[in-house]
């Protein structure tokens, strides 16, 4: 654990992308969220480690250490935590389709993904979404999933010269790794697709569709199909 400014704490469970050690993560992204310490503010999820942040001054009062800072009590506190955590083996995730209407204007990335992997733009289609991919944080963008899963025989570099703007809903691939851009930004990953649905959606409560620790399944659609949800989902 390492102190991140005067009112936050890093948990580093590991240095590497790894399903075990996101479910420990997820374990204590839960314990946090359903056991919270007075002073906690909230906890951000990432790929190996659990950010939590918290009010110093609420947290001397309420624990009245005179002789120990703020962070030394939050990190008793999350050591404490970390003795008894537990990973909860039965609990389903949630599962999420993200319709994708691929290739043409909405992937034009989709030939060059295929030809670095000696495939069709068919193969390509079939495998990206052909599988199931675990969120395994938010970042980057307002609701931009990071997701694990993507199939080896379709890894693509990054591109060389990133676009200046993407449009919202595109679907990347950069190394091991897909996702989705919920909002127009610049970026340099592949794009192979893209969907009608709002994955953030600012005048909701939790503006974000995708969590830390959902499971995504991509959908192919055709452009009609694309031109219907998009009624939908604006």
């Amino acid at each position: 654990m390492k102190p991140l400014g005067e009112s936050a704490i890093t948990v580093q469970f590991g240095a590497e992308i790894s399903p075990f050690i996101n479910k420990k993560v997820k374990a204590l992204s839960s314990k946090l969220q359903h056991e919270s310490f007075f002073g906690f503010i909230e906890c951000t999820p990432a790929f190996a480690s659990v950010t939590v942040f918290y009010d110093p001054f609420i947290v001397k009062q309420a624990y009245g250490e005179k002789e120990k800072t703020s962070f030394q009590i939050v990190h008793a506190i999350l050591e404490r935590m970390l003795e008894v955590l537990v990973e909860d083996e039965e609990s389903k995730p949630r599962i999420v389709e993200i319709p994708v209407c691929y290739g043409n204007d909405f992937g034009p990335d989709l030939d060059f993904v295929a030809a670095h992997n000696n495939l069709s733009a068919d193969e390509v289609i079939h495998l990206h979404a052909s599988a199931e991919y675990p969120v395994y944080m938010i970042g980057f963008a307002p609701g931009f999933p990071y997701l694990g899963g993507l199939s080896e025989k379709i890894h693509a570099p990054r591109r060389p010269s990133p676009r200046t703007s993407i449009p919202a809903g595109s679907v990347g691939i950069a190394g091991s790794q897909t996702g989705v851009y919920p909002i127009s930004t610049p970026g340099g990953w592949q794009l192979i697709g893209r969907t009608p649905m709002a994955l953030f959606r600012p005048d909701r409560d939790q503006p974000s569709v995708l969590s830390a620790g959902d499971i995504v399944k991509f959908v192919p659609i055709t452009k009609e199909e694309y031109d219907q949800y998009q009624e939908r989902w604006q």
